[in-house]
């Protein structure tokens, strides 16, 4: 999986595939939260970029929802 996750990659994405892309993440945050629970965790930096890419994704994804909502509205207008 790619290190960073920058917004114009992101934007460019699909809605399923930024879906799919934070299940994955999610998924991952909770293995890493439990390695770190066990004192198995590796890699403790990944815990931050893993939360800031969830975060990324849910901005921009609330961010296309409400302009999908302002153009609607707009045109009914």
């Amino acid at each position: 999986m790619a290190d960073t996750y920058k917004p114009a990659d992101l934007r460019a994405k699909s809605e399923d595939e930024l879906n799919a892309l934070l299940l994955d993440l999610k998924r991952e945050q909770i293995n890493q939260r439990f390695s770190a629970a066990t004192g198995q965790s590796e890699n403790t930096s990944r815990v931050k970029v893993v939360r800031r890419a969830v975060a990324r994704i849910k901005t921009l994804a609330q961010q296309s929802k409400n302009s999908a909502g302002a153009k609607t509205s707009a045109s009914k207008s």
